[in-house]
């Protein structure tokens, strides 16, 4: 008895603290009236701007309610903001009160349209911060020191600045953004004084950093070795687009926890001799158009620990694809636009995980693997712009996860025989243009439910009429150029609700298709090549047209041109081919 009056006197003191612990957790978060000042005064100098134009105030929480349950907001259990995510939200203005949250220690501000620089906010206020996130929110000039200064950070994400800025021309002209582009907003986030080296000196903590877009072009090549050796728990790396030159130094062998290396678009030209060691720890791999050349190893496809593999548009990398073992954890493989070749492998059906296949444009040969029908987790697969031979096997319409299936530029041969159970079909975009493919086209491609894109020109196909496609209720883009046609003149009633891209370019074409007049969506239209004679028929000239081609035909024109005739309007008409069109009346 007394030894168990003395367990119950020895555990009791721990019980209570236990329990005072417990409840002290379990307290309602309650706003402290310092923090809800500071939340107040941020509220009051941002606004919405989703057009770069301020439109409204910020007006995201009910201040009739405690601010620890705010949308975005997160306190402690003493009701100190710890968390502030605003992202995506279209702000802009000022976030100087942010800084006096000092027990804040996740900062999310990304995907905003701030377009100021960073050199008025005093980031080193903030040293309790562990996530930093300010991407695509249009910050510009140089990164500030004061970041430098957050010792316990783990997260550090400044990218990809430049991307709102596209946001900003693709809304200022949907079609011509890019020539409109005003000087002043070609602006990035640059890393110069501070450099690299100072900027991540003290960041030891680090596990993530996101630099991309970043312009780190003055920086010299040792900034690889400093990150080595100052970054040993980094996990994510990526520095896609930062004008950095010269190879991978081979000490980013000593990043052992290294699993994400994103690299794209900065022509380090080679690799590192032990660059198959430093794979061997990759998730991911991302080393698109690097300016890559010679030898790639076909081991780190074959490494157990990689998902993903990027190394496209790297047009002089050549390399094979190896036998792939059934353990394989291959999520996503692309080898776009480089010169790799050979046959593609039966042992690619093994790639159970594979969602993503992009062997577009390389040197490949030979038959497509009917093993590919066995990767039903596949959405995109694109094997189009090779020299692959032999039939399509129907079997590929039949995958219960694919959208996009590119096989065209290629040499297939042969007909497409039917396939079942095409009303599951998910596939939204089918390329199979510039074969030598015949025969009918397969009743069940005609019904596919999903179907918005579809290029089946250039093949030898038979008995083709316009009237085949219009049960694709969802189509948008359709190309049959150079494919003998018919359109059968009596069909008032033929339309196709969602299209918006028509190409009927070498279709043997006599007179401008009446079809036309009733595509209310329609935005690109080519009828070039063709034999089309007489004058162009008011109705063409159709109010959402960008792009019209008539080059290569016999026309003429009615007295008034519709584009000068006050009761027409074209806003949207960018591009009006009138090339070798033998005019013989133009107004």
């Amino acid at each position: 008895m007394k030894t168990l009056h003395f367990l119950v006197s020895l555990f009791l003191p721990f019980f209570f603290l236990f329990s005072s612990s417990l409840s002290q957790s379990h307290l309602p978060k309650q706003c402290l009236d310092d923090q809800r000042a500071y939340l107040l005064q941020l509220q009051h100098h941002l606004y919405y701007a989703p057009n770069f134009t301020f439109s409204s105030k910020f007006e995201l929480w009910d201040l009739n309610t405690h601010c620890c349950s705010w949308e975005g907001v997160t306190c402690d259990a003493l009701g100190h903001v710890i968390e502030l995510d605003l992202s995506n939200r279209n702000l802009s203005g000022s976030f100087h009160s942010i800084f006096n949250l000092h027990y804040l220690q996740h900062l999310n501000l990304a995907g905003n349209n701030f377009n100021t620089t960073l050199h008025s906010y005093g980031f080193d206020k903030l040293q309790n911060l562990t996530h930093l996130n300010l991407s695509s929110s249009c910050f510009y000039g140089q990164i500030p020191v004061d970041i430098s200064y957050l010792a316990r950070l783990v997260s550090l994400d400044l990218s990809n600045q430049d991307s709102c800025y596209l946001r900003y021309y693709t809304i200022l002209n949907p079609y011509n953004g890019y020539d409109l582009l005003p000087y002043e907003l070609e602006r990035p986030l640059k890393l110069e004084k501070p450099n690299f080296k100072t900027l991540i000196k003290n960041l030891r903590f680090l596990t993530e950093l996101y630099l991309d877009s970043v312009d780190i072009s003055t920086q010299s090549t040792k900034w690889c070795t400093t990150a080595s050796l100052v970054l040993s728990n980094l996990h994510v790396l990526s520095l896609s687009n930062c004008g950095l030159k010269g190879p991978l130094c081979s000490s980013l062998s000593r990043l052992s926890f290294l699993s994400k290396l994103i690299f794209d678009e900065n022509p380090i030209s080679y690799l590192p001799p032990n660059f198959l060691e430093i794979s061997s720890r990759l998730v991911f791999l991302s080393l698109m158009d690097c300016n890559l050349s010679g030898h790639f190893p076909s081991e780190i496809f074959l490494s157990p620990k990689i998902q993903s593999i990027d190394i496209s548009i790297n047009e002089f990398l050549n390399g094979q694809l190896p036998e792939f073992s059934s353990n394989n954890s291959l999520q996503s493989l692309s080898l776009s636009y480089t010169n790799f070749s050979g046959k593609l492998p039966e042992s690619i059906g093994n790639l159970k995980f594979l969602t993503n296949l992009e062997l577009d444009d390389c040197n490949f040969f030979g038959p497509i693997p009917s093993s590919i029908a066995n990767l039903s987790h596949l959405v995109n697969l694109d094997l189009g712009g090779n020299k692959l031979s032999g039939s399509i096997h129907s079997s590929l319409f039949t995958l219960p996860s694919l959208k996009t299936l590119h096989l065209g530029d290629n040499q297939l041969v042969g007909k497409i025989d039917e396939f079942p159970n095409a009303s599951s079909s998910l596939i939204q975009e089918l390329s199979i243009g510039n074969n030598y493919l015949t025969g009918p086209i397969p009743n069940l491609i005609l019904q596919l439910p999903s179907l918005e894109r579809l290029y089946i020109e250039s093949n030898s196909f038979s008995s083709m009429k316009l009237d085949m496609f219009v049960q694709l209720k969802n189509l948008k883009g359709l190309d049959l150029f150079n494919v003998s046609l018919l359109i059968e003149g009596n069909n008032r009633s033929l339309t196709f609700p969602q299209l918006e891209s028509l190409s009927l370019s070498l279709c043997n074409l006599t007179e401008f298709p009446e079809v036309i007049k009733r595509q209310d969506k329609l935005i690109s239209l080519d009828l070039s090549d063709n034999h089309i004679h007489g004058v162009v028929p008011n109705w063409l000239w159709k109010s959402t047209l960008s792009s019209l081609d008539l080059s290569f035909n016999v026309i003429d024109f009615p007295n008034q041109l519709p584009l000068t005739d006050a009761n027409f309007s074209f806003p949207m008409l960018r591009e009006l081919n009138l090339r070798f069109c033998n005019i013989s009346a133009f107004p």
